[in-house]
């Protein structure tokens, strides 16, 4: 028996040969998503340090509109797609008192939900191929020994050749599976390392930024009323 991947496709089953494209699609999505997904988290990381040197000089009362278009802009920044929104917040009233900062908090909150939604964005393909894998190439095994034991029982020759033969190339739909599978569990975890990091950061870098404005308007807030 040749153990070549053209001999191997050309004796499976038309069942097999279905389950063995299954597993072929599912290595190359889970290649996708881990490719696309890094991609991703480096042009962010990127862009949030230059939206971070840009919005730096904005965070005054008067400048907070043009800090919204700097966040705008950088839309590959996930702190930039957080903060423009609670930007906005704090710019949608001439009146900047706690209250607002206040209101600016909780919309921070709802943003680190939906940018954490977009950062996982493709995680559940791998955890899906990971846990779905192995059992679709088992299925296939299953599959490729019925086969071959339905051509011994047509051909009436039932040497221990032909059992073996048809039972190693049925066993190659498992470790198929295995093969999918087990990438597929290392790249998730890698990825959701890296993102529960930079969700770490958001979460920092937002508290950091508004405890400074809640000093800084509290502080305008004392000031006019030592003046009254």
């Amino acid at each position: 028996m040749s153990f070549s991947p053209l001999h191997i496709w050309a004796s499976m089953g038309p069942l097999s040969k279905v389950i063995a494209s299954i597993l072929l699609l599912m290595a190359t999505m889970i290649v996708a998503v881990f490719v696309e997904r890094n991609v991703t988290l480096l042009r962010a990381k990127s862009e949030t340090k230059k939206f971070l040197r840009a919005v730096v000089a904005l965070l005054q009362p008067e400048s907070y509109s043009r800090a919204v278009e700097v966040a705008v802009s950088h839309k590959a920044s996930p702190f930039a797609r957080l903060m423009a929104p609670v930007l906005s917040k704090l710019d949608s009233s001439e009146e900047k008192n706690l209250s607002r900062v206040e209101v600016a908090r909780r919309e921070a909150e709802r943003q680190k939900e939906l940018v954490g939604e977009d950062l996982r964005r493709g995680m559940n393909i791998l955890a899906s191929v990971g846990s779905v894998a192995p059992f679709v190439g088992l299925l296939g095994t299953v599959v490729g020994i019925i086969t071959a034991f339905q051509g011994i029982a047509s051909t009436g020759s039932g040497g221990l050749g032909a059992v073996s033969a048809g039972i190693a190339e049925a066993l190659v739909e498992t470790a198929l599976g295995l093969m999918v599978a087990i990438p597929a569990v290392l790249f998730f975890n890698q990825l959701n390392s890296k993102i529960n990091a930079v969700e770490t950061e958001l979460a920092r870098r937002t508290g950091e930024l508004l405890d400074e404005l809640e000093d800084a308007c509290g502080a305008r807030v004392t000031n006019s009323r030592k003046s009254l």
